[in-house]
């Protein structure tokens, strides 16, 4: 993911690319490039995009009952809520909850953010990061956070499921293509980043799986039920005032150490 390029490249891990190698960049939306975690996409390039937001069962509830993460809190949602077992992804909407930048290396922040979750803890029913679209299948849960591939593999099982992207915007990840300092075979490397993000794979593997690919010519291709749904394809304005998750580097320690003792925490 995008913030583990930026670690990696601080520590020596990663080889530069050679872009004379790589046509495919021409193919590749230019808004998911040069983005802060790698400048000039020295070290990798964007192959799938993902984007948490407020998913909820389209039987039960409407999305217009839904416009902040500050929704989550709402006391009607006690042990209704599903989030991501994921340290960052959840002190996130914390952090934008109260108006902090969830990229923040600040302990007291951090700390802030911990007990505004503390306040939320008898709101979730669970944690869940291993194939959360499933809880949303089977009925188990209605309301949560979810990933928008999440979404669009509980749209292809039809369960009634939908989702909106708060006010405040959602803080997005990209899955890359990089090159470890110690490949034997970097022109080959070169060769495989080429083919996994062309078209003809790009396109396969949104299908498969949801995300949203980097790739314009396989967006071209794709079926109008997943590049013109909102919730899977996020649209330009939740792009624009989105922020981008990147290494907090020694920081990680109070996320890490604050989660578990919210996880803990009845």
């Amino acid at each position: 993911s995008n913030y583990f390029v930026s670690k990696m490249a601080r520590e020596g891990m990663l080889q530069e690319l050679d872009h004379s190698k790589l046509p495919v960049i021409k193919e590749l939306d230019p808004d998911w490039l040069n983005k802060p975690y790698d400048k000039g996409n020295k070290y990798s390039l964007p192959q799938l995009l993902g984007a948490p937001g407020i998913a909820f069962n389209t039987n039960t509830y409407k999305a217009s009952d839904f416009t902040s993460w500050g929704d989550f809190w709402k006391p009607e949602y006690a042990n209704k809520i599903q989030l991501l077992d994921d340290a960052r992804e959840v002190f996130n909407i914390a952090l934008l909850k109260i108006g902090q930048d969830p990229n923040t290396k600040d302990p007291a922040i951090i700390k802030q953010a911990y007990e505004e979750l503390l306040k939320l803890r008898p709101n979730v029913l669970s944690f869940n990061s291993d194939n959360p679209a499933n809880s949303f299948i089977s009925g188990e849960v209605e309301l949560g956070q979810l990933w928008n591939g999440s979404v669009r593999i509980a749209k292809k099982e039809q369960a009634p499921l939908n989702m909106v992207f708060p006010k405040e915007g959602p803080v997005l990840w990209v899955d890359t293509l990089a090159i470890p300092k110690t490949s034997k075979n970097p022109d080959g490397a070169h060769k495989l980043i080429n083919y996994l993000l062309g078209a003809k794979a790009a396109e396969k593997l949104t299908l498969a799986i949801g995300y949203p690919t980097a790739n314009l010519e396989a967006k071209k291709v794709l079926p109008k039920e997943i590049t013109e749904d909102p919730s899977i394809y996020p649209p330009a304005e939740i792009l624009q005032k989105s922020y981008w998750q990147d290494d907090v580097g020694d920081a990680i320690q109070y996320y890490e150490q604050y989660y578990q003792e919210l996880k803990a925490a009845k």
